[in-house]
């Protein structure tokens, strides 16, 4: 049961939640929500918007690589507080945004610090910490994501109408100042590579016999390009959506608070999926689930390409709610049913980089579209393709991705 995994594990979970929670702060979601504000008074168009919101992040992706893999280095206690104070730093720089050069490093730093180490951090110490339970555990802490993009479009619109925009990212960096380190300290202290979930039950647990890879055997494993394309579809798709809100509002001449509360329903649905989820995967794993991952968002896809309602963005938004809850918990534990967690630190540094890299590709490709006089509708044919031929290749190749077992090499 949920509540079990809650009660015996409480303190990781809690962390787990927090981090994720606080990963808002970088996520594209949130950074979108001031894109309006930023383009007005640097005079940019959405397309060099677009363009640099990319390049930052191709960079922070590259980055999140290398610090991603100090993880399995340094205790998760002093590995947290450094990305806590990173992230505190970036909110404070981004305040003080006045050029495209500043926007740049602004974004990078957010996109590095936020949504890459915050949500690495969050996810790893998890999925290497439990094992019989990992999709349960999983479950719930990206229950604190979903409560971000729940309650943050809504309260940072409201708080807009009567902050200054610079004013609200310095009370941001004072918050994650004050109640991070303390919620770190309490929660994961004593926390360290060789912890494992506190269970009663005297079960063989068929994850501890998966052998672990290392990111340099991964890299030369055929299958992990196969399960690329589909792992990168929702990033790339739903990055592209959030990040250009204001052109789908104008596009489809809703009004202008027509997606922040669309992003509710897409909230309440990434938490009803977020719930049977972690049953599903402890239940038949990950890798079996893979093929119904991008499912709902081919349907969204066909929703915004053929209605015009202001009423369609709380369906599109919902069913892009349940393949993001649906790729909160399958991708953060697949690779370490398929690769095992020996090494998760670093292999997930590399597919979160790779992760990044396809939010970054999606809003310089919306963007560019966009400027060259594309519509919403064409802009989200191109992805249902792309989606489609992604989904095929899993069905393609499922067969391959059994894990390889110690006792069978």
């Amino acid at each position: 049961m949920i509540i079990d995994t809650i009660k015996s594990n409480f303190k990781i979970i809690l962390f787990g939640f927090v981090f994720l929670f606080a990963s808002s702060v970088g996520q594209s979601f949130f950074i979108g929500l001031f894109n309006l504000e930023i383009r007005n008074e640097l005079n940019i168009t959405h397309g060099e918007f677009g363009s640099i919101y990319g390049i930052a992040t191709l960079c922070s992706s590259l980055l999140l690589v290398w610090i991603g893999k100090k993880i399995d280095d340094f205790k998760l206690v002093y590995y947290s507080i450094f990305v806590i104070v990173l992230l505190a730093f970036s909110a404070i720089f981004f305040s003080f945004v006045n050029g495209i050069i500043f926007l740049l490093i602004g974004i990078f730093l957010l996109r590095l610090s936020g949504q890459g180490l915050m949500a690495h951090t969050s996810t790893t110490a998890i999925s290497r910490y439990f094992e019989k339970r990992r999709g349960k555990a999983l479950s719930v802490i990206f229950l604190g994501m979903s409560l971000g993009e729940f309650i943050l479009p809504v309260l940072i619109v409201y708080l807009l109408s009567f902050i200054y925009w610079r004013e609200l990212w310095i009370q941001i960096s004072i918050a994650v100042l004050l109640i991070l380190p303390v919620i770190c300290l309490f929660t994961v202290k004593d926390i360290n590579i060789e912890s494992r979930e506190k269970d009663d039950e005297n079960e063989t647990n068929k994850f501890s016999l998966v052998k672990s890879w290392t990111r340099k055997e991964v890299l030369m494993d055929f299958k992990f390009y196969t399960i690329l394309p589909c792992l990168l579809a929702s990033p790339f798709v739903i990055t592209g959506i959030v990040i250009n809100q204001s052109f789908i509002l104008e596009s489809k001449s809703w009004d202008d608070y027509a997606l922040a509360k669309s992003f509710m329903s897409y909230s309440v649905f990434t938490v009803l999926t977020l719930f049977f989820s972690g049953f599903l995967v402890d239940k038949f794993t990950s890798r079996k689930l893979l093929f119904y991952l991008n499912l709902p968002m081919i349907l969204s896809l066909i929703v915004l390409i053929f209605f015009k309602h202001s009423y369609s963005a709380y369906i599109f938004m919902g069913l892009l709610g349940i393949t993001n809850g649906f790729a909160n918990v399958i991708i953060s534990s697949l690779w370490a049913e398929i690769y095992g967690v020996n090494y998760l630190g670093s292999i997930k540094a590399l597919t979160g980089s790779l992760m990044v890299f396809s939010t970054a590709f999606g809003t310089v490709v919306f963007g560019l579209l966009i400027d060259f006089g594309n519509s919403i509708e064409k802009i989200s044919a191109i992805c249902l393709v792309y989606t489609a031929i992604s989904t095929l290749i899993i069905v393609v190749f499922r067969n391959f991705y059994k894990p390889q077992l110690l006792n069978k090499t």
